[in-house]
């Protein structure tokens, strides 16, 4: 399985670098100049040493010598910051995708893939695992390079320009040290991917702790939540430390390498000193050179450690860019401007259910007509509406719009159809005029207006401190249920669809502005004779004016008919009609 990570990260990168060549050869060819510039100081310095012991520096010479090593060191500076700047430029833009891309995959699918998937992880995905990413395909590339290169134009230096029987008993201890970089990648590669779903757990409790607050505070849970949270939090922090102390580890291995060269170059080089076949000055280039091989190993081992982070990250990311999408997009049929939603026997049940939530459904509705649904709790009501939206797709029968099938028409294309009204709105953290004109953002001021009278909310509204500007935090948390969901239906009449679906939309609000509602939605009925309504709910006096009321009651369609005919019938609607009238003159009294 890692192998096939790391294959898999190493193809996304090599796709990447050749679509950005530009920069990342721009970034080598910077690079190159420092790699040799840098081998070119130690030899500088190593003739004028030679040069001084021999007095062959006289007048300004020396000051000549030493402005081109501090003009070279100036240029390395520049260099090394050029690069930089090009190189993370390129990375960042990695990181822009893969967010573009993952946002774009979670948007495609469908609530059955939530439903195995926790929020944290996917929020710890969208953050800290792309950074690693991006980590690998920016400094672990370059430093890469530019350790291999230091590390080679170095070597020849040592070997060639100077001496290779130094040059090659320096080397002895470094395979030991490839050795030690073996092992140690090994153990941080389980390391970093431990560290990054711990950092998952804690997403996921500070995700559901903050969503949760009212219920946490109102149950007395504070002090346990906390409990949890440092608990997570201690298992992320040792997580995290076992992380980076395996990538530490490298620096002793280095530290250690370097030493054992260093006494055995000091040795053999002053033994070949002794004999008269090297200068002194060229032993001093040549520990000038060792102390350049510092870096070369550092990236060696910073590189390691990045990429064995990267892999982690990708083993974690990937099977989430190449999840296979739920409900499939494929469709490209057109819409008819006037189109008729009709169910042919429609069936569902949901995974492991013993029997259909929906079974033998039938039913049609013309442009301008509405539809009432009521049943009792777990009929089937709200499952006909994820059907509809295609949340799900059918065991058997089909729904069409126009005569097209729901599969044959594009995601975008169905839902543009449809204007929805949840049982649970959802308000995003912004004012309240944009969330009212969320579907529609170009919507002038009074349009929004407008749509929040049709929902009765807009006195609400005006007196909220910043009247249509006030925010309204994060999930609507600074306005009650009953404004939330009137919110939502302006924000549903303020669109275009045509298509209104009301699931179980007025259950928050009291008879009152049920009624004041209710009866601007007859007003739009005559305003826009072209748009169809779908009313879900449990209260009848919401239905009592549909062109036909479906009563369901296990998935089944047992009365159907006008608000009159079910009451002639004196089946379940009936009764049930009689009870809420009464229930409702108590509360009146």
């Amino acid at each position: 399985m890692a192998a096939v990570q790391a294959l898999s990260l190493s193809r996304m990168l090599a796709g990447f670098i050749r679509e950005h060549w530009r920069a990342y050869a721009a970034a080598g060819a910077m690079l190159t100049c420092i790699a040799m510039l840098t081998v070119w100081i130690p030899r500088q310095v190593g003739h004028v040493v030679d040069d001084l012991v021999a007095g062959d520096l006289q007048g300004d010479a020396l000051p000549r010598q030493l402005g081109l090593l501090v003009v070279a060191g100036l240029v390395i500076y520049l260099l090394r910051a050029g690069w930089r700047l090009t190189l993370f430029k390129a990375s960042f833009r990695l990181g822009a995708r893969l967010r573009t891309r993952l946002f774009a995959q979670l948007a495609l699918q469908g609530p059955a893939y939530f439903q195995s998937q926790r929020t944290g992880d996917l929020m710890a995905l969208a953050t800290n695992d792309i950074d690693t990413v991006e980590q690998a395909a920016g400094e672990a590339m370059l430093a890469g390079f530019d350790g291999s290169q230091t590390l080679i134009l170095v070597l020849a230096m040592m070997t060639i320009a100077i001496d290779w029987r130094l040059g090659l008993a320096a080397l002895l201890p470094f395979p030991l040290m490839g050795l030690a970089f073996w092992w140690i990648s090994k153990h941080l590669h389980q390391a970093a991917q431990d560290s990054l779903t711990r950092f998952g757990d804690l997403n996921q409790q500070v995700q559901e702790s903050l969503a949760g607050v009212r219920t946490v505070r109102s149950l007395g849970l504070v002090a346990r939540s906390e409990a949890q949270f440092g608990g997570l939090a201690d298992r992320a922090a040792e997580a995290s430390f076992r992380s980076q102390r395996w990538e530490a580890a490298y620096e002793p291995a280095v530290g250690m390498t370097l030493s054992a060269a260093t006494a055995i170059a000091l040795g053999v080089g002053g033994w070949l000193v002794a004999r008269g076949e090297i200068s002194i000055g060229q032993l001093t280039a040549f520990t000038m050179y060792l102390g350049q091989l510092i870096w070369p190993m550092f990236a060696a081992g910073w590189v390691l450690a990045l990429l064995e982070r990267g892999r982690a990250a990708w083993g974690r990311l990937a099977p989430v860019l190449d999840a296979p999408l739920t409900l499939a997009d494929e469709g490209r049929a057109a819409l008819p401007a006037q189109a008729s939603l009709r169910a042919e026997s429609l069936t569902f049940s949901f995974p492991g259910a013993k029997r259909p939530a929906v079974e033998q459904v039938d039913f049609t509705l013309a442009p301008g007509r509405t539809l009432g649904i009521v049943g009792a709790t777990g009929a089937g009501k709200s499952t006909l509406v994820r059907l509809l939206l295609r949340q799900a797709e059918p065991d058997a029968g089909r729904l069409t719009l126009g005569g097209v099938a729901l599969p044959e028409l594009p995601l975008a294309t169905l839902r543009g159809h449809i204007a929805w009204v949840p049982q649970e709105p959802f308000l995003f953290s912004a004012s309240v005029a944009d969330n009212i004109a969320l579907a529609r953002p170009a919507a002038s001021r009074d349009e929004i207006e407008a749509a929040a009278r049709l929902a009765a909310v807009h006195d609400d509204i005006a007196r909220l401190p910043g009247g249509y500007a006030t925010e309204v935090g994060e999930r609507g948390v600074t306005l009650s249920g009953g404004q939330r969901q009137r919110v939502a239906i302006a924000r549903a009449l303020l669109s275009d669809a045509p298509l209104l679906v009301l699931d179980d939309a007025l259950s928050a609000v009291d008879t009152g502005t049920e009624t004041a509602i209710l009866d601007h939605l007859r007003e739009l009925r005559s305003a826009r004779p072209d748009r169809s309504v779908i009313v879900i709910a449990h209260r009848l006096s919401a239905v009592m004016d549909a062109d036909e009321v479906m009563v369901l009651k296990q998935g089944h369609i047992i009365e159907r008919g006008t608000h009159q005919q079910l009451l002639v019938l004196g089946g379940w609607y009936a009764s049930q009609w009689r009870y809420q009238q009464i229930e409702a003159s108590l509360e009146s009294a």
